[in-house]
């Protein structure tokens, strides 16, 4: 299968990727996209993995105010050099963290940051909530599971999936812009503010 300069500005335009890495993602999936974006997420994850434990010292402290100025974030987006940090595409993607941050509201950066009380409180309300509904003892636990890691993607910020693309968490998005800006990034901390 001939795989077009075409498809390949497709399949970068869907995943974020560089140039070389979409066409090898299509000759490798002989041109089916599913299976391209599959093979890059699972890349991604491993390249991303290997990059994680690189110092970033650079960045940029990123601020977005909504149109109706009731809105506004901070958010700290880290990277390993400053030219990096002042690259177009990184200061889009800041914009883009801070943009998800106004829409959606996490309260958390991760799940490790959660309280472990609220954890506790949560898991008892949905288990409150599984007996109500008639749910045996013995499938709770295993229930509680699926429950919790949907409370997860509720509250966490990287867990969420990012709204300009529902295909894909913040923690997948950042993966990709890894891949595509070939340097570790991590979001370090962010403030949502509102007025009501």
């Amino acid at each position: 299968m001939t795989i077009t300069a075409a498809d390949v500005s497709k399949l970068r335009k869907m995943t974020g990727v560089g140039m070389m890495e979409a066409k090898k993602a299509l000759v490798e999936s002989e041109g089916d996209f599913d299976k391209a974006i599959e093979g890059l997420r699972k890349r991604g994850a491993a390249k991303a993995a290997k990059k994680a434990d690189r110092e970033t010292s650079e960045g940029r402290v990123h601020t977005y105010t909504h149109s109706t100025g009731k809105i506004g974030v901070m958010v700290e987006v880290q990277c390993e050099t400053d030219f990096v940090a002042r690259n177009e595409a990184f200061i889009s993607l800041c914009n883009d963290i801070a943009m998800h941050i106004a829409a959606m509201s996490p309260d958390y950066l991760t799940r490790e940051e959660v309280p472990a009380e609220t954890i506790e409180k949560e898991k008892e309300i949905l288990a409150e909530q599984l007996r109500g509904e008639g749910k045996p003892e013995e499938m709770l636990e295993k229930i509680l599971v699926g429950k919790m890691d949907k409370y997860y993607s509720e509250i966490c910020l990287m867990e969420q999936d990012f709204i300009k693309d529902e295909d894909k968490t913040l923690q997948q998005l950042m993966e990709g812009s890894v891949l595509e800006l070939g340097e570790n990034m991590r979001i370090t901390r962010f403030e949502r503010f509102q007025i009501n």
